[in-house]
């Protein structure tokens, strides 16, 4: 059968999605590039945003009147903070995605036979427990450059405006053996780049009493394999970030110097209505000790304006901190209202206000992104070549630098040079835009 995907949220969601793909191909069956000509239309939902859960449930009613011969199948966040209450055919929770090809197939077949018309096989995992990791084996990425692996699956922190330890219950690690066999067959497939994601990264392990230590283990064994030129990691914990940590992180021969710590708010008052577990202070800390390892590391964040009794003088703190640690990016998000959170009772802010205080913060970010690429001018960089173009008979290559900063690389050379998945080395020339360029005699 010809199945279509759509894939909405986090990166998490992404790599499932390439984990289901594979299942069906190793199947026999045939992924296609349109909704209209699929037989079944997957889609991988999100919930972490009042918006994305619109849109989830838009593209579901969007492919069904589309394709109505189609069997559509809900999967992810969505379809289960709903119970299962979604317009699909299947539906399929976040703890068992491994079972879509037996659910569809099963489904076509009962169909056929006029046997059920819908399919609801959702297991909400039970945020009081810890469940078991649910391994879907090696992924590849169809992105043919940078891959990513999933080593870790929901999260014990509860901030009083998330959803997502209702969605993905309590964490379950992923075993060292399989992460480091995916890692390795990864390789082996070409990918110069990998990066270490979860829900909770930094939270790896702990269902089997151990701490951050489980995670830089496992970090340390997937650093020499082989072959692998870059090891990036996903958002972490500021917690998470000790002395040790970022000593044993600072060993590691291919990381990349880019961290990803969400920060939230930079108003302690805020952060204690979030349920942070961190001060602004001890925050700013983690930070120094960082930069005094990697000194030309990017640090990009997340942070929610308008969040419930947040007020001017809160908000202009944040203004000011996050100006102050000179972030290369701020992820923006206006407050969401998440219904069964804490903070889904407070006094909430107008949403012209949290979407005004979006869009100050936003400019903010453009100027602190243009101000770090312009920082990099005269530095040495290698960037990895994810797409090359031809524009008015120069081939340029685009690319991330290792800290994160999408780069435009001038090739001066013939056609073949280079090839998507090489490395680029050069000096940053300038930048424009908060992007970085450089050129490349080959």
């Amino acid at each position: 059968m010809k199945v279509y995907f759509l894939t909405l949220g986090c990166r998490v969601n992404q790599y499932e999605t390439d984990a289901a793909r594979r299942l069906f191909l190793d199947n026999g069956h045939e992924n296609v590039s349109s909704p209209e000509e699929a037989d079944v239309c997957i889609v991988n939902t999100c919930s972490v945003t009042g918006e994305a859960d619109r849109k989830s449930s838009q593209m579901l009613r969007r492919m069904a009147k589309n394709n109505p011969n189609a069997v559509i199948v809900a999967m992810g966040c969505a379809s289960e903070l709903k119970n299962g209450d979604v317009a699909a055919d299947i539906v399929i929770g976040t703890r068992d995605k491994n079972t879509v090809v037996a659910k569809v197939e099963d489904f076509l077949a009962a169909r056929e036979n006029k046997e059920l018309t819908h399919v609801t096989s959702h297991t909400r995992p039970e945020v009081s427990k810890t469940d078991t990791y649910h391994d879907f084996g090696t992924v590849l990425s169809p992105e043919g450059t940078r891959a990513f692996i999933k080593i870790e699956d929901g999260c014990n922190n509860f901030c009083t405006y998330c959803v997502i330890p209702y969605a993905r219950g309590r964490v379950v690690s992923r075993s060292e053996e399989s992460c480091i066999s995916e890692a390795e067959y990864l390789v082996e497939n070409g990918f110069k780049e990998i990066i270490v994601s979860g829900i909770h990264l930094c939270s790896y392990g702990m269902d089997q009493g151990r701490d951050i230590t489980a995670l830089l283990d496992l970090l340390k064994k997937i650093d020499v394999i082989e072959g692998l030129e870059r090891l990036r990691l996903g958002s972490l914990e500021p917690k998470s970030m000790t002395p040790e940590f970022i000593s044993g992180l600072k060993e590691l021969k291919h990381l990349c110097p880019h961290f990803h710590l969400s920060l939230q708010s930079g108003s302690d008052t805020v952060l204690k209505r979030m349920n942070r577990k961190y001060t602004t202070a001890e925050y700013e800390e983690r930070v120094k000790a960082l930069r005094a390892e990697f000194p030309d590391m990017s640090l990009t964040t997340d942070i929610i304006t308008g969040f419930p009794g947040e007020t001017e003088e809160e908000f202009s703190e944040t203004m000011s901190y996050a100006e102050k640690l000179r972030f290369a990016k701020i992820h923006v998000f206006p407050y969401s209202v998440r219904e069964g959170t804490k903070a889904a009772d407070m006094p909430q802010i107008d949403m012209s206000v949290r979407k005004e205080r979006a869009k100050r913060l936003i400019e903010l970010s453009d100027r602190l992104a243009s101000e770090f690429a312009v920082g990099m001018t005269g530095k040495p960089a290698e960037v990895l070549a994810e797409k090359i173009e031809e524009k008015d008979g120069v081939l340029i290559a685009e690319g991330y630098t290792a800290n994160y900063i999408k780069t435009y690389v001038t090739l001066n050379g013939g056609p073949g040079i280079c090839e998507r998945g090489s490395i680029l080395k050069g000096v940053i020339s300038g930048a424009e835009d908060g992007n970085c360029i450089m050129q490349v005699n080959t």
